[in-house]
């Protein structure tokens, strides 16, 4: 099978799904087990939890989304903006929502054979899942041996992680889509609350926030 990852520019669609909190989950944990973690071969299961939510969201997204990359405790994907797979309008919010719906359901799984019940180890609960939606070109190319994304608008991609979402709503969990994807992909305006995000080097961009609660 041909690499869907082709060098060259092109423009689309960039997502970013992030599971927030686990970073925070993981140095609870690696603190309060600083004296078993690995023992005998013994993992604590916080570390193999994040594995488990990564890979049920790249089975939701990865297609119709290309996987780019995975990074830490996020999934990078993209398309072009001719790719007929990916979802427009509602069944976009529908195929975030149903990959919400499934991240939560693994997360429950875990909880009910989670070993250990420390404070550290119950900070699990506090885990979510954001989206970040944005829309323009980009470049593909090689670096250190690999195909990789790259341009200002992959950047602000990236940036668009740390907004004002979570205080606007009053919870992690959301797809904040860019005024560009949302015009480009004919994401319907129902539901949403409108954002504005600032950063340096970059003009004020127009987003929408959806709660997936």
């Amino acid at each position: 099978m041909a690499n869907p990852i082709q060098a060259g520019s092109a423009s689309g669609p960039l997502v970013l799904a992030d599971i927030s909190g686990y970073t925070g989950l993981l140095q609870a944990v690696t603190e309060a087990h600083r004296d078993d973690a690995f023992a005998d071969g013994r993992v604590p299961d916080a570390y193999g939890l994040v594995a488990s939510l990564l890979d049920g969201i790249i089975e939701r997204i990865v297609p119709p989304f290309t996987l780019s990359k995975l990074e830490g405790d996020a999934v990078f994907a993209f398309s072009r903006d001719d790719d007929e797979n990916v979802p427009r309008g509602a069944a976009l919010l529908d195929c975030m929502a149903a990959c919400y719906a499934a991240f939560r359901g693994r997360l429950a799984s875990a909880r009910q054979v989670w070993t250990c019940r420390c404070n550290a180890c119950s900070r699990v609960d506090g885990i979510e899942l954001k989206f970040v939606l944005h829309a323009g070109s980009y470049v593909v190319q090689p670096i250190g041996g690999a195909l990789e994304l790259v341009g200002s608008e992959v950047v602000m991609a990236h940036r668009l992680l740390k907004n004002h979402a979570a205080e606007l709503l009053g919870h992690g969990a959301y797809a904040l889509i860019t005024e560009a994807a949302a015009q480009r992909l004919a994401v319907p305006a129902t539901g949403a609350h409108e954002l504005t995000e600032s950063y340096e080097h970059y003009p004020p961009i127009a987003a929408r926030v959806y709660p997936l609660r």
